[in-house]
């Protein structure tokens, strides 16, 4: 097996930009839901997605792999990566982008707790714990303050959604983990939450109301690079550097996306920044970084 390189010039590079990437994506989102009902988008988005990701592995002379053992896994992570998304569509139409980054972007929180019950070898160290206390608490703060400065966007279903996301995501990184699609490859386990979900998501579009609001071409586009950017080539550049470098290195950078979706929120969308924001914000961020912080191994004596 490979040895894992620690991050050299290509991958900060690389991870930089995804992370723009990412952060761009809940202000395109909302963009879009404003021509598209937001789980019909969602629905399109997986169904075109799948289809991105089936030709990638095509490509790579990779196919399906529906192995024995594997179908009741590939559902139940189409499920919940189903309501991932339902929660985050749903959360951006409803809410302002800042509240909603600083939420759903709380998922290593939630992931490190799950982790320490379900994870061997994943139990939190003094030092996780202050930070699943301080993004915890940066994240009730964001809830429980309902004076956002722009009147109508501190909607307490938004906020809800948004944290249904955050523990869809955690659903889904964790069932990758303990269930028999950790037999599979990455890119399998995407075509498993990206085919499940698509059906299961144009099916709920049903009880949000009309499919089409006041569509235009940039709605299209919009939808687009959600699709092709973000649900294929983004996550399959993301772990094409998780099979390179190391994944402590990597998770290093979780904090950068919600730093910068918050800061796109306030100059595509002109939403407010305030020290109160900066504030909750950052205790999410530092949280993260806590979490993900891998300890030095101690020198041995020479002797």
């Amino acid at each position: 097996m490979e040895e894992k390189r620690n991050l050299n010039a290509l991958g900060v590079g690389s991870l930089v930009v995804i992370s723009f990437l990412l952060g761009l994506n809940h202000v395109v989102i909302k963009l879009t839901n404003e021509g598209l009902q937001p789980v019909f988008a969602a629905g399109l988005r997986s169904f075109g997605a799948a289809f991105c990701v089936w030709l990638w592995m095509k490509f790579r002379g990779q196919k399906l792999d529906y192995r024995a053992g594997t179908l009741g896994a590939g559902l139940l992570i189409g499920l919940v990566f189903s309501a991932e998304f339902l929660g985050l569509f749903v959360a951006l139409d409803l809410t302002s982008v800042t509240r909603t980054s600083v939420i759903f972007y709380s998922m290593p929180v939630w992931t490190a707790i799950a982790a320490h019950f379900l994870l061997p070898g994943e139990r939190l160290t003094p030092l996780k714990f202050t930070g699943l206390a301080l993004a915890f608490a940066g994240v009730a703060w964001a809830i429980a303050d309902r004076d956002s400065g722009v009147a109508g966007t501190a909607n307490i279903w938004g906020d809800v959604a948004a944290l249904i996301g955050a523990f869809g995501w955690t659903g889904v990184a964790i069932l990758a983990r303990i269930t028999s699609l950790n037999r599979v490859s990455p890119e399998m386990q995407m075509f498993w939450q990206l085919s499940v979900s698509a059906p299961v998501l144009l099916g709920a579009a049903f009880l949000f109301g009309p499919f089409i609001r006041d569509v235009t071409t940039w709605h299209w586009i919009g939808l687009g690079y959600q699709t092709i950017v973000i649900a294929a080539g983004a996550f399959l550049a993301w772990f094409w550097l998780l099979n390179h470098y190391k994944a402590s290195a990597i998770s290093s950078f979780a904090f950068l996306t919600p730093v910068i979706s918050v800061g796109m929120g306030w100059l595509v969308l002109n939403e407010p920044m305030s020290v109160s924001i900066v504030a909750k914000l950052a205790m999410v961020a530092v949280g993260i970084v806590l979490i993900n912080r891998v300890p030095r191994p101690r020198r041995q004596p020479a002797g």
